[in-house]
């Protein structure tokens, strides 16, 4: 690929990636703050700035061959004019002839056309061929002289996510101007990686991200940046798992007659792949190396039971176990489960519960039965990682849902040991293998692949607005009969920004008018701790019949009388989430029920149909992938530089290239001094994968 970089005239010196964008010229002060908007302050954060998909412009076609649709033209304006129109309307109107022939081109409120046209020169237009009046024009074209180099018309455009008032153009006009900073930009890879995959230059794949020359152009420079994004991702994990390689953990010897005695307690039968997944942590414990293994689980597939069987061994030997949760509800929740669970086995009483929301005199009682030994199953939020807190003796830390623990909170909770402890991380939403070898290189991952017996399959169903009177008859009917129903809103309270149903309007409406002879509660993000869990509790004790609330619910709620669950404006979740929120019911014996209300009578979408017809949190997660293609694998994660932008998690064979180039650079013993970019990206994305 051969780029031309155009001859441009800044009145700076010297243009580098620190350079600030209000240097450029065109980008004043409130210029700049739209491009602050988009997370965009200096030259190489521009460059960095990847577009979300292209436009073709390329094939010129000649007059007489114009079809409706996007097309592209090489040809001399011949005459411009301008006018008012009804309501202050201004249209302009000129003709533009090629050998072929002439065509009409029509600009909206762009006065300036007609006095900045210049007549008798050649121009590329480009624009949407299509009916006007009874004629076919080119509708508000862009155009450049054809002596310019393109930026706007005759190229495959870059389309960028916009801001109000800001525009693709404007940022395309930005990077032409940095474009001379693209064409000298270092190799980040080594060489012979390079070579060895027939890579273009780092160079040469940002040129043609952003200006490409032709669809191929376009392939090899995605081959290029998507591999790389992959490679050193992996790297980063790579490392990590070397590197905890080398630490000591206590080793936790395996009994069987404990393991034997847990079961035989239970009030149900282990499945096969609780069963497998246990004895592979057991086996992990018994080595001096520290266990690192996520535990990766659809909804009800029953992760705490296996965590609980990992605990029973360690504190058997007479050490302690930490289990973290995101959410002071879920922290309650598994201490409720745990002591019920351990009870049997005689150590019930020493799960203790440490949460903010705690009484300052619970907390200290709490903090010394710890130091004493006396509780050694801690259950908890970030409070275990205060300072406060002593837990010399422990040997197995359990972080549930641990994306939603930043790094620091994790390894601040595993330094209280003062040696590497064995981690047990769990997850509820199912990963797609390819992602999970992606983004957990670092980790031995096992998979509750099969539900406990019993567990119905909760039926669900896409509604319309106008359906609300039937499912409202639907839904008391199993109210009537004792049940209970979540909704769940996407906001809290209303918005201009997004017009949704919000939690408040909607527990207004039930309350009052809908579902007024029922008791109606609300719960959401906003409110204090204690009002949360008194609200919950209430609905846990069947005082309230329906709960109203946002997302807050999504993660290990258990109420098994809650068999119906409403989501409002279903279209705005993500699949993943959806699936999360409907596994908060028809976990008892009754059957369950995930009504998804749309916000208006359009056609659902894919992803709506695909839960309706499917429970299988694994299928449904290869699917979201592929329709939300590459993008951000942590989701809400707060990580920002998980995000993948080019490489796209269905390429296996590109995964897997970039996972054997990252292997093959750590036997080779390679050096990151040699290469800056990449150690500082690996530093930076160790410490996000890194769960040690």
């Amino acid at each position: 690929m051969v780029c031309i970089v155009p001859a441009i005239s800044l009145y700076y010196e010297v243009m580098t990636l620190q350079t600030e964008l209000t240097e450029l010229k065109g980008v004043g002060p409130a210029v700049a703050a739209k491009f602050a908007v988009l997370g965009l302050r200096s030259v190489g954060d521009l460059i960095d700035y990847y577009p979300r998909r292209y436009e073709d412009y390329s094939t010129l076609t000649p007059i007489v061959g114009l079809q409706p649709g996007q097309v592209t033209i090489k040809a001399v304006i011949k005459q411009a004019t301008g006018r008012y129109v009804r309501r202050g309307m201004h249209v302009t109107e000129a003709v533009a002839s090629d050998a072929s022939g002439s065509v009409r081109l029509i600009w909206f409120n762009q006065p300036y056309r007609a006095t900045a046209l210049k007549r008798d020169q050649e121009y590329y237009i480009s624009g949407s061929f299509e009916l006007s009046h009874q004629r076919l024009s080119i509708m508000n074209p862009s155009v450049e002289l054809v002596s310019d180099f393109p930026v706007n018309t005759a190229r495959i455009l870059p389309v960028y996510r916009e801001t109000k008032g800001f525009t693709s153009r404007q940022i395309r006009a930005a990077l032409l101007q940095a474009m001379p900073v693209i064409a000298i930009l270092p190799e980040t890879l080594p060489l012979w990686l390079v070579r060895q995959h027939g890579f273009i230059s780092r160079s040469a794949a940002l040129m043609a991200m952003h200006f490409p020359d032709s669809p191929a152009d376009l392939a090899e420079a995605r081959r290029r940046l998507g591999f790389e994004e992959v490679f050193v991702l992996t790297l980063a994990a790579l490392r990590n798992k070397y590197e905890l390689q080398v630490e000591q953990a206590p080793a936790v010897p395996f009994k069987e007659s404990v393991a034997k005695d847990f079961v035989k307690h239970l009030p149900f039968a282990l499945t096969h792949a609780q069963r497998k997944v246990c004895w592979r942590i057991f086996q992990d414990m018994q080595q001096t190396r520290p266990m690192n293994r996520l535990v990766e689980g659809d909804v009800g597939s029953g992760k705490t039971v296996v965590a609980a069987m990992a605990a029973v061994m360690v504190l058997h030997d007479g050490h302690s176990v930490a289990l973290m949760a995101p959410t002071e509800l879920l922290a309650r929740q598994h201490a409720e489960t745990l002591v019920k669970l351990l009870a049997p086995l005689g150590f019930g009483g020493q799960v203790g519960l440490l949460v903010g929301g705690m009484k300052p005199a619970q907390k200290r009682a709490a903090h010394e039965h710890i130091a004493a030994g006396d509780i050694r199953f801690i259950v908890g939020t970030h409070a275990l990682i205060q300072d406060t807190v002593d837990m010399s003796r422990l040997e197995l830390v359990i972080i549930d849902e641990q994306h939603r623990f930043g790094v620091g909170q994790r390894k601040t909770l595993q330094a209280k040991a003062g040696h590497m402890p064995h981690v047990l991380s769990l997850t509820a939403t199912p990963i797609p293998r390819s992602l999970a070898l992606t983004l957990y290189g670092e980790l031995d991952i096992s998979v509750l692949d099969v539900k406990p017996p019993g567990r119905t399959e909760i039926l669900t169903k896409i509604a319309s607005p106008n359906s609300r009177p039937q499912l409202y008859a639907q839904i008391e009917s199993e109210l009537a009969a004792g049940r209970q129903m979540f909704v769940v809103c996407p906001l809290i309270t209303e918005s201009n920004a997004m017009p949704a149903v919000s939690a408040e309007e909607m527990y207004d409406r039930l309350s009052k008018k809908d579902f007024k002879q029922r008791h109606v509660g609300l719960l959401h993000g906003k409110m204090k701790p204690a009002d949360k869990n008194d609200i919950m509790q209430q609905f846990i004790d069947r005082k309230l019949d329906i709960l109203v609330s946002t997302t807050v619910i999504e993660v290990g709620v258990d109420v098994p009388n809650a068999s119906i669950m409403l989501i409002e404006g279903a279209e705005r979740f993500g699949l993943a989430q959806i699936h999360q929120l409907r596994g908060r019911v028809g976990r008892g014996t009754d059957q369950g029920y995930c009504y998804l209300m749309m916000s208006d009578s359009t056609a659902p979408g894919r992803r709506l149909r695909a839960l309706e017809s499917s429970t299988d949190g694994f299928k449904l997660a290869e699917l979201d992938l592929q329709i939300r293609g590459p993008g951000a694998i942590y989701g809400t994660m707060q990580h920002g530089e998980l995000d993948l932008r080019v490489a796209s998690l269905t390429d296996s064979k590109l995964i897997a290239s970039a996972r054997a180039a990252a292997q093959e650079f750590i036997d080779k013993d390679e050096d990151l001094i040699q290469y800056p970019y990449l150690k500082t990206q690996v530093a930076q994305l160790s410490a996000v994968t890194n769960l040690n």
